[in-house]
């Protein structure tokens, strides 16, 4: 590998080098006619100074201030929790605000291309044809779990496990003496491929559970904000129809999820059938009555067909999780040229996470077509920095420990990187939680950096795709909206390819460019909307939901 290959420079402002592969200590790297001595051993994906840093100095990375130094850090040397702390700089709003340019990708290789979607009344178009089974309230969550077991295996949507874990061979060999090394030993993997696709309802993709500890007991807005979550997962184009199970004297009161729906959708003609504990003669009567009424609404969706869309119609949503020092360099770009390639065929791309966008606000806010949309961005990150501040966990104390193990020292070097996943298109529409996507082009939505939290708001508010970065790797899935899982490296990918769908590691090896791997992303991205391709997630069914209490998560 030559010095080029070892190490890269992201921008042209930047004072780190990315090692691409370990650098030994005492090794030296020239990169653009300038030498390094590399100062202690430095991990692929970690940065080391290319001049020598006074205490209190700025550190750039990806063109933007990412950290101050804690103390002097000597050219060659590594950045470390040690010697850099997270610093951003101040961003403001621009009332006079001057016409946006922007130089679109090419997108002739797409403009003919459709996908196979299930075409809504609204005009929308959704990727998969979900019923869902949703509690307003946690001690709903058994009545629910009922549901599930009676529904699932029945109608043909596929075993409650993927993957069978041959636990009565164990009991046999332990009853005939097997000792515990022989035991421990033995192969219990009974791996088993299950269609999840029903013969009597073969235009319906699933049956969907949304359980969750929400609803009760909490504060009253975080019940608001789930009836309005929830309002938005019966609103998504991916979903036919609802089955609604209420307690009676909860929080998350019935008439507050209709309310919601009345005002996303005041056309709303999905069926949608709502059953309340308290007015029932007895639970069996409740769940049986559940039953039926699901049954009767899965007739009715199962009569709707995927038919050819214009890709106009993919809304995507933008999400990393388990990054490391690779994501905003190989897969995070790739998302951004997806992103912008998606908006200039007409579609809708939504960049979420919002405290990790923390240092890039002033670049987010200069793409911002109006001030207005400039200035609720201006307002949503502020005042939720402050409050998270208040409740102890500032955005700075974002990264993880994995994040840093792996070259992500500081919140503002995370959020550069992680911004990367919006591409360069303007910035049409700012959402807080739960608000509905209604405009083509790049959307800013407010959630937190947690991945199944952010992921279950994307969908909330109306994505039908969702991209998922990962460094280090995660099983993220959604019940609704399919999670395509993009590497950023190979090694990765190779390790974790049962959760993993797509890589882009050959970008940092050298042997593909961002566009290509946008250009290819794209194309799975149909497979996918138009059911022809099944993510890993969807065959682990993993569907992960979990609603943001707002004022107690990060």
């Amino acid at each position: 590998m030559s010095n080029h290959q070892k190490v890269l420079k992201i921008h042209d402002k930047d004072n780190v080098l990315v090692a691409l592969t370990d650098l030994e200590k005492g090794s030296e790297i020239i990169f653009e006619n300038h030498n390094y001595i590399i100062q202690n051993h430095i991990a692929a994906k970690h940065k080391f100074v290319t001049n020598t840093i006074e205490k209190g100095g700025n550190v750039y990375m990806y063109g933007v201030l990412v950290g101050k130094a804690k103390k002097k850090i000597v050219k060659g040397d590594l950045i470390s929790t040690s010697n850099l702390a997270h610093a951003t700089e101040e961003y403001q709003v621009n009332n006079n605000k001057t016409p946006i340019k922007w130089q679109a990708p090419d997108i002739s290789k797409f403009v003919n291309k459709t996908f196979n979607g299930y075409h809504r009344i609204d005009g929308k178009v959704g990727t998969e044809n979900n019923w869902l089974i949703i509690p307003l309230v946690f001690c709903q969550n058994r009545n629910v779990n009922v549901l599930k077991d009676a529904l699932v295996e029945k109608l043909g949507f596929g075993k409650k496990q993927h993957l069978r874990l041959d636990v009565d061979s164990l009991i046999a060999d332990y009853k005939s003496g097997a000792s515990n090394e022989v035991l421990l030993k033995k192969d219990i993997l009974k791996e088993s491929e299950e269609s999840y696709k029903s013969d009597l309802f073969t235009n319906v993709d699933g049956i969907k559970f949304l359980t969750h500890d929400g609803g009760c007991g909490g504060s009253t807005s975080d019940a608001v904000a789930l009836c309005h979550l929830l309002a938005g997962y019966i609103n998504n184009p991916n979903v036919a129809g609802a089955t609604i199970l209420s307690l009676g004297c909860q929080h998350a009161q019935v008439n507050i999820i209709q309310q919601a729906l009345q005002k996303m959708a005041p056309n709303l003609q999905k069926p949608i059938y709502i059953l309340e504990q308290q007015n029932s003669r007895s639970e069996k009567d409740l769940l049986a009555e559940a039953i039926k009424k699901t049954f009767v609404g899965l007739i009715d969706a199962n009569k709707i067909e995927r038919k050819p869309a214009n890709l106009s119609k993919l809304a995507i949503g933008l999400e990393c999780g388990g990054s490391d020092g690779f994501s905003g360099i190989s897969a995070n770009p790739t998302l951004g040229y997806v992103s912008d390639l998606i908006v200039a065929l007409g579609g809708t791309s939504v960049l979420s996470e919002f405290p990790e966008l923390n240092g890039v606000e002033q670049e987010l806010i200069n793409r911002c077509t109006n001030s207005d949309k400039a200035e609720k961005f201006s307002q949503i990150m502020s005042v939720y920095n402050e409050k998270a501040t208040a409740l102890g966990a500032p955005f700075s104390m974002n990264p993880s420990p994995g994040n840093i193990k792996d070259g992500l020292i500081t919140d503002a070097i995370k959020s550069a990187g992680a911004a990367k996943k919006g591409g360069s298109s303007p910035v049409e529409d700012v959402l807080d939680y739960t608000e509905q996507i209604v405009k083509p082009g790049l959307n800013l939505l407010c959630t937190p950096g947690n991945d199944v939290e952010s992921t279950t708001g994307l969908a909330g508010s109306g994505c039908n795709i969702i991209l998922f970065t990962t460094g280090l790797g995660t099983p993220t899935g959604n019940p609704i909206t399919p999670v395509i899982k993009v590497s950023s490296n190979t090694t990765l990918f190779n390790k974790m390819n049962d959760i993993i769908d797509f890589n882009t590691g050959e970008i940092i090896e050298g042997n593909s460019s961002i566009k290509e791997k946008g250009e290819a992303l794209l194309d799975f991205i149909i497979e996918v909307a138009s059911g022809k391709q099944q993510t890993k997630a969807r065959k682990l069914n993993q569907d992960d939901f979990i609603p943001w209490k707002r004022g107690m998560s990060l």
